[in-house]
């Protein structure tokens, strides 16, 4: 709340559309992510907004530059056995292990619920072998209305032993051009930040031709009851996410934005519109809030309304302008 009352946000118009016209006065929010443009550089994180279906009592998805989508697979995965949420210090462990009812129901039911809206649709694919993935990609291609792909590389790579395909730049290379073939829609590779070197795994992505790049996924954490004396979540470990992780993320999108020419949508901890700052000034060209939708259901407004009221406060005209300014 001391965040809002700072840069004079109100809850009060959340459920009021917008649209992506520039209107005299008003700070430019458009941004470019692989020749695709939104109307601003919020967007959610995959895997804590669903489809929006969810949220659209609390915000008007209208007003966001895009929804990412929670991962999609070829076929219905069930998830990891429970429990697989567990609440640590300035975050959260999941091992929800990419639950989705599969591409056909999406294609069916999400699709057309987001075409409703006045925002970029953005799908997160996940598989188990790379013909899981060119699977999705294949049927995705099919709808126009999908603007990116968001390709989540932290899947366990079944025929490398588990090791997901993010953790290896050799095997992130090969996913990267062999999706390239089949797909219609840029791709944006998923980064995963459990790996020695993050800018050697977007080096590789670049080189097999990727069109934009998300960091950070989750960073593997573990949790153990101690009067139990058993781990918390079934799966042992799970991908932590929450304010914890920002100066992590925040470094590692810096290094990547030195490293490559792609464009960046950043994300790992966001929880105001000063942290969603920090990582544009890092290099991202967006920005996708994540965990703290859990906690406030208001979180991707109140970071728009406040990158909007930073840049009337310091009459920064443009996005861009923003964009990569520390060196």
């Amino acid at each position: 709340m001391a965040e809002e009352r700072k840069l004079g946000i109100s809850r009060e118009n959340h459920t009021k559309s917008s649209s992506g016209e520039q209107k005299k006065g008003v700070p430019d929010l458009r941004t470019t992510i692989a020749g695709v443009e939104f109307k601003n550089p919020v967007m959610t994180a995959s895997g804590t907004f669903g489809s929006g279906m969810e949220y659209g009592e609390f915000v008007d998805l209208n007003r966001l530059g895009a929804v990412v989508t929670k991962g999609v697979a070829n076929v219905p995965w069930p998830g990891n056995p429970t429990p697989r949420v567990a609440e640590v210090y300035g975050g959260m462990l999941n091992a929800i292990g990419l639950q989705n009812p599969g591409i056909d129901v999406f294609m069916e039911r999400d699709i057309p619920f987001l075409k409703q809206y006045d925002t970029k649709i953005i799908v997160n694919v996940c598989g188990k072998s790379v013909q899981d993935y060119i699977d999705v990609v294949e049927r995705l291609s099919e709808e126009p209305a999908v603007a990116l792909l968001e390709i989540n590389v932290s899947c366990p790579n079944v025929k490398e032993g588990a090791i997901a395909f993010g953790q290896k730049a050799e095997a992130l290379y090969n996913i990267t051009s062999e999706l390239k073939k089949h797909a219609k829609q840029p791709i944006m590779m998923k980064l995963s930040p459990n790996v020695t070197d993050i800018t050697e795994m977007a080096r590789a992505a670049e080189a097999a031709g990727a069109d934009a790049l998300s960091l950070i996924n989750t960073i593997t954490g573990m949790k153990i009851d101690i009067y139990k004396r058993k781990f918390v979540l079934a799966n042992k470990t799970g991908g932590m996410s929450g304010p914890a992780i920002k100066p992590i993320a925040v470094r590692m999108v810096y290094q990547v934005a030195q490293a490559v020419k792609l464009p960046i949508l950043g994300m790992g901890g966001i929880a105001t519109a000063e942290d969603a700052i920090e990582f544009l000034m890092a290099g991202a060209s967006a920005v996708s809030v994540g965990a703290m939708n859990f906690v406030n259901p208001y979180a991707t407004v109140e970071v728009l309304e406040g990158i909007e009221a930073y840049m009337k406060k310091y009459q920064v005209e443009k996005l861009s302008d923003l964009i990569g300014v520390v060196e």
